[in-house]
């Protein structure tokens, strides 16, 4: 039964999607335990025998970049434990689930039974405050101003990733006798628009500056504030945004496009003179990736994007533009830009390798009692060319190791001949995948592979007969000589110890030392036995 059944657990392997889903919340302890993949997955729900589902064992897919922090174990048994503390902060972007997908490869001896991709979501907790980009902000407004005037503050920023812990309330402190009313509207990229809104008259000879302290609380629970102080002089105001004439930007490009040719040239409008309605444009750091922002520059006084340098085709990028006018305080609106990079040019495939076995950067290590068919690593090739320029296929040629494939682009390195420490105690190998385009482009990645012993050799002797010539009536535990052997294994297997076959003394009246080192263990006597 139990051959039919890993083709049960094997077969759903094709689809490629996520086997499950788990929950952690982040800042646990190392080693927390998060599931148990076997159970939760319900692989094991057909298995009748006890035996069969012990035969089974998890691995997380390890990669083959050095200086990669592993955030997650798995016990051979399944059970799912944190590695490393987890913050959702570093390792995850602003307002999007935070989730690590791992790959776990269950075998059945040495032989792997399907590739599990588990989806774990670092839930966001509530550790960050919300922070004004200062202390202090100052504020002007003009005596002449009339009622309902406003006045642009900056908003609070809250570093957690989640929705709600992030989403940020605003109110004033002390705002008696004062004549500001705090007014909160949502921009068309949903964040928040802060202003003062004057309920009053102002008069300059009676009162020229206001102190109020702002309030931003989060979302959490329990939540957490942050303070801004407000300064208001009564001088003059700058009162509108600039506005883009898109909301969003689709732009599409391809390899052949020049660097020093604007990609698009970004319109807005401000309906303020001078220095308040006078426009620049930069990258709005908190959104925008600054992976991202190093293949492209931006004309801070014409709005026009460019290319930095050729970059990754394939493949979408996510800009965010800020227009901003030159008033005190500035005011801004922020646009969303879309850059589409569409490839025509063959580009060489990537290759991506994780070992089942222990491994660290480009070496692993392997037992010479590894079975063959043993399932060893797992290789993903990714080439984001379009056509035959993204077919790939890859080899390695190796006495020992083969490459299958399992789906495109996606391979397993398994053991194809007996492994012996004694021939060979390192040995290398390289993957070459290469793709179809023409030319056919190719890369190549080397690895090294130690081999660890087992004790299969057996002891030999130097001589295959010993003669050693002593004396009658000397006294126990006479020295009669040194027998010698020697064994190629390493470690335990090749420490030796000497015994005889026989204790008996009435038969044989000789001992022999751990050491071989062999001695009488009674006075002998030639006329007796020679």
């Amino acid at each position: 039964m139990f051959p039919a059944l890993l083709l049960m657990l094997f077969l759903p392997g094709s689809c490629w999607c996520v086997d499950h889903t788990y929950y952690v919340k982040e800042n646990n302890d190392t080693n927390s335990y998060i599931g148990d993949i076997a159970t939760d997955t319900h692989l094991l729900d057909n298995i009748q025998s006890k035996d069969d589902s012990n035969k089974l064992t998890f691995n997380v897919l390890q990669g083959s970049t050095e200086g990669t922090v592993q955030l997650f174990n798995v016990t051979p048994g399944g059970q799912l434990y944190t590695a490393a503390i987890l913050d959702a902060e570093t390792l995850c972007l602003y307002n999007v689930e935070c989730y690590k997908i791992l790959e776990i490869a269950i075998q059945h001896g040495y032989s792997v039974i399907r590739i599990l991709e588990i989806k774990v979501i670092i839930e966001d907790v509530n550790d960050n405050y919300p922070i004004f980009p200062n202390t202090e902000f100052h504020l002007t407004f003009d005596e002449s101003d009339s009622k309902d005037s406003k006045g642009r503050i900056l908003n609070a920023f809250d570093k957690d990733v989640s929705i709600e812990n992030s989403k940020i309330s605003y109110k004033l402190k002390n705002n008696v006798d004062i004549p500001f009313q705090l007014l909160v509207t949502k921009k068309s990229d949903g964040s928040d628009v802060l202003q003062l809104i004057l309920e009053g008259n102002l008069d300059r000879e009676t009162q020229d500056l206001y102190d109020i302290q702002l309030i931003a609380k989060d979302g959490g629970s329990p939540p957490k504030e942050g303070i801004l102080n407000i300064e208001i002089s009564v001088q003059d105001e700058n009162d509108n945004s600039p506005i883009f004439s898109q909301n969003i930007y689709n732009v599409t490009i391809n390899d052949t496009h020049q660097i020093n040719k604007p990609i698009l040239r970004l319109s807005a409008t401000d309906l303020d003179e001078g220095e308040n309605g006078r426009i620049s444009y930069v990258f709005n750091n908190a959104k925008t990736l600054g992976t991202v922002k190093r293949w492209f520059k931006l004309d801070e006084a014409t709005g026009e994007l460019f290319l930095k340098q050729n970059f990754q085709f394939g493949r979408i990028y996510k800009l965010f533009v800020d227009a901003r006018d030159n008033g005190i305080p500035s005011m801004s609106s922020t646009v969303l830009i879309l850059i589409n990079g569409i490839s025509h040019i063959n580009n060489r495939p990537d290759i991506d390798v994780k070992f089942v076995i222990k491994s660290t950067g480009n070496t692993a290590v392997i037992s010479e009692a590894t079975q063959i068919h043993s399932f060893v690593a797992y290789v993903k090739v990714t080439d984001n060319d379009s056509g035959v320029n993204g077919q790939v296929k890859c080899h390695l040629q190796n006495r020992y190791l083969q490459i299958i494939s399992m789906s495109e682009k996606k391979y397993k390195v398994v053991v194809k001949s007996e492994i012996d420490r004694e021939s060979e105690k390192r040995f290398n190998f390289t993957i070459k995948c290469q793709d179809n385009g023409l030319p056919p482009l190719t890369v190549e990645k080397e690895f090294s592979m130690l081999v660890t012993d087992i004790n299969d050799v057996q002891p030999q002797f130097s001589q295959d007969i010993f003669k050693f010539l002593t004396y009658e009536n000397e006294h126990k535990d006479f020295p009669v000589g040194y027998v010698n052997a020697t064994d190629p294994d390493i470690g335990d297997g090749g420490q030796l110890t000497y015994s005889l076959l026989t204790n008996r003394k009435d038969i044989l009246p000789f001992q022999i030392s751990d050491v071989g080192f062999i001695s009488t263990t009674e006075s002998l006597d030639r006329e007796e036995k020679n």
